[in-house]
C-alpha cells in the first residue's frame, strides 16, 4: 500500500473526519494518515484500542513513536495517560493493552538506524522552551537524531509561526486555527518539506499542537530487515 507517500507534496489529512477502519487485531481500529508497505510498513496513523484490547509481545524492528491522544495506553512497563509521549527505538519489543481503551497518534519503522535511546515523557514533562510571539507555552519532549519534537499551546486569535527548515509534521490535539486558507481541526494533520513556510492563524480558543521539526525521512532510515509478528499487526 501507498498513502501520501510523496514527501516533496504538502500533505493534510483531517484524520477526525475519517471513518475508523478495523486492522487485522480484533478490537484495534486506526485511521492511516501515510504508509509504505502493507502490514510490516512505514506508518503514521492515529489507533484506537478498544477496552480490553490486547496483543502479545512483538517486536518493533524499526522503532515506534507514539503520543496518547485519549484513555490510558499500556504494556509491561507501565500505564500511559493522555498526553503522554515515548519513542521504542529500534530493537525493542512490548505486549500493549489498554484496560479502558485508548486512542493513540503512532509513527512505525521511521527512526535512524543508530537511535537507540527510549524516551518517555509522561504529561507536564518536557523542558519549557520556545517562547515566541502566539505561543503560551511549549514544551520540549525530545531533540536528537537531526528531530526536534514540541508540544505547544498557542494563544486565541494569534498568529503563529514555525520554522520549517528541516521539513514539518504536526497533528492538532486541542482547538483550531486555519493555515493557507485551510481550516485544521482537532485531529488534523500536515506534513510540509523543507522550506515551506508556515504561518497560522488560531481561533477563539487557540490550539494545542504536537510537531515535529526534522527530515520527513531519514537518509539513513532503519530498513526493513526483520520480520514482525502477527501481535504488530495492529498499527
Amino acid at each position: 500500500m501507498l498513502l501520501n507517500e510523496d514527501l516533496t507534496k504538502r500533505t493534510v489529512v483531517h484524520a477526525g473526519r475519517l471513518d475508523w477502519v478495523p486492522s487485522p487485531m480484533k478490537g484495534v481500529d486506526r485511521r492511516m494518515l501515510f504508509r509504505i508497505g502493507d502490514e510490516k510498513a512505514r506508518a503514521t496513523s492515529i489507533v484506537r484500542y478498544a477496552s480490553a484490547s490486547s496483543f502479545s509481545h512483538h517486536q518493533h524492528p524499526g522503532g515506534e513513536e507514539f503520543l496518547v491522544l485519549e484513555g490510558v495506553f499500556q504494556d509491561e512497563s507501565g500505564d500511559f495517560p493522555a498526553g503522554t509521549y515515548v519513542r521504542n527505538p529500534p530493537g525493542t519489543g512490548h505486549a500493549p493493552k489498554s484496560a479502558e481503551g485508548c486512542t493513540i497518534f503512532v509513527k512505525l519503522w521511521q527512526f535512524k538506524e543508530a537511535d537507540r535511546n527510549r524516551i518517555v515523557r509522561y504529561p507536564s514533562e518536557g523542558e519549557p522552551t520556545f517562547a515566541r510571539d502566539g505561543v503560551a507555552s511549549a514544551r520540549l519532549l525530545f531533540d536528537g537524531s537531526n528531530e526536534t519534537v514540541v508540544m505547544e499551546d498557542w494563544r486565541p486569535n494569534s498568529d503563529v509561526e514555525v520554522d520549517n527548515s528541516k521539513g514539518l509534521e504536526l497533528l492538532v490535539l486541542e482547538g483550531d486555527f486555519v493555515e493557507s486558507g485551510e481550516a485544521f481541526l482537532r485531529w488534523s494533520w500536515l506534513r510540509l518539506p523543507p522550506e515551506q513556510e508556515f504561518r497560522a492563524k488560531t481561533g477563539p480558543a487557540g490550539a494545542r499542537v504536537w510537531y515535529k521539526s526534522g527530515p520527513l525521512l531519514h537518509a539513513d532510515v532503519c530498513a526493513f530487515e526483520a520480520p514482525q509478528s502477527r501481535g504488530s499487526k495492529g498499527r
